[in-house]
């Protein structure tokens, strides 16, 4: 049974996120998926059964004390960021979410992509994005910053995804994000295949938020392929793995 055990979800340290702000990602440990989704397995659309993706989620929300159930999204690696507001709960398409409602929990789920946590600097706006590659490149970032308005500081927390170490792309990736600024060259390392490099995803992630006025940046702490004892992972296990969720609010005052 999920419980606040640490080992059952990764929570951010030394933050920079405002205290008004929780946040967390889920492990794979805690459910009650079946291999190859054991355990913790939080997505409807992996071919897990549905009864126990659904008791995962209903776990989710009771053992953690969740203010609400969590927004819900049907996530396309697009750069949609959908502003939830004071609506009520609902699974919407987009690979991000925004809310100013205290108790509205934001979530995505990954599984070698990068969950963000962006904040305000007063604690009163929150987003919460899946970050693939693609979203990066094509600007989920810049989206989910517009919705903030006039906010001179913002706020971010990397949760789990690929780690540097072992996420290999082709040259399409590099010129994409080279497209965008010539900087991001020191991001990728060329291996020994030729046209393939490592690419640091936390780093290409913080240069674009830096670039889109967020400065303060935490986590990027774990590599979700290298550490299949907590995480689920797409690039390790094939179609046939979970997903983890990575989930925000802003707290009641």
């Amino acid at each position: 049974m999920i419980n606040s055990d640490p080992t059952h979800c990764v929570t951010p340290v030394a933050t920079h996120l405002p205290d008004t702000i929780a946040a967390f990602t889920t492990t794979r440990l805690g459910g009650v998926s079946s291999p190859p989704f054991n355990a913790m397995n939080l997505g409807l659309h992996v071919g897990d059964e549905q009864a126990a993706v659904l008791e995962n989620r209903n776990r989710l929300v009771t053992q953690f004390a969740l203010p609400s159930e969590p927004v819900w999204l049907n996530q396309t690696h697009s750069t949609q960021v959908k502003n939830v507001g004071a609506n009520g709960v609902a699974t919407f398409e987009a690979d991000g979410s925004f809310t100013c409602k205290a108790g509205k929990v934001l979530a995505v789920l990954t599984a070698d992509c990068l969950p963000i946590v962006l904040a305000s600097a007063s604690g009163k706006k929150l987003s919460v994005l899946h970050a693939g590659w693609r979203g990066l490149v094509n600007g989920i970032v810049s989206n989910a910053i517009s919705l903030f308005g006039s906010e001179e500081q913002f706020h971010a927390w990397l949760g789990p995804a690929i780690g540097a170490s072992v996420f290999e792309v082709g040259d399409d990736v590099r010129d994409a994000f080279l497209r965008i600024h010539e900087d991001n060259q020191e991001y990728f390392v060329s291996t020994a295949t030729s046209g393939k490099y490592l690419a640091d995803l936390y780093a290409l992630a913080r240069a674009e938020l830096s670039r889109n006025g967020c400065h303060n940046v935490s986590g990027g702490d774990y590599c979700t392929y290298t550490q299949p004892e907590m995480f689920h992972s797409f690039r390790r296990d094939g179609l046939r793995t979970g997903r983890m969720a990575t989930l925000a609010w802003i707290r009641e005052r």
